[in-house]
């Protein structure tokens, strides 16, 4: 059979189902993981910014994860009524409000640990391996970006 020169190429070939197929895989590993944290993974995601950089306002997170900040706000409730967050309107800028870590957030860090343990044995591959591939997706992940001007990767 003779393929149309302009049929898509077939989704296995696809660099872009491949990156988003293999974070499916990821979220499913950490899924039970994150379920005995009582977090789901964008959550934990808002966490690994805050446990970085404690007390951020909504935009400096959404700018970190490249999402919106309209995006993050159920999410941010969810996080503050189960104690991990607090939120609070900066004195400043009235305008922004400031998401800080709780004493149980800040806890939460060491329990969380174990999401990469779990990623290391499912994915047979060697640390300094997944090391490398980070390392890959993220300037393909810049590059993209770089190029169409729309997100600055965190420092």
């Amino acid at each position: 059979m003779i393929e149309d020169a302009n049929s898509p190429v077939p989704l296995d070939d696809q660099l872009c189902y491949a990156i988003y197929s293999a974070g499916i895989a990821v979220q499913r590993v950490y899924k039970p993981l994150l379920d005995e944290l009582g977090l789901t993974y964008p959550q934990y995601l808002v966490l690994n910014v805050l446990w970085r950089e404690d007390a951020l306002t909504v935009g400096g997170i959404a700018e970190k994860l490249a999402l919106e900040s309209s995006t993050l706000t159920p999410l941010l409730k969810r996080l503050e009524a189960a104690g991990f967050v607090r939120r609070t309107r900066n004195p400043d800028n009235e305008r922004q409000v400031v998401v800080a870590l709780t004493d149980l957030g800040r806890a939460l860090k060491k329990r969380a640990g174990c999401l990469g343990d779990a990623l290391l044995a499912a994915s047979g591959q060697s640390a300094a391996r997944l090391g490398a591939l980070n390392q890959d997706v993220r300037g393909l992940r810049d590059a993209i970006y770089a190029h169409i001007g729309d997100w600055k990767a965190p420092a």
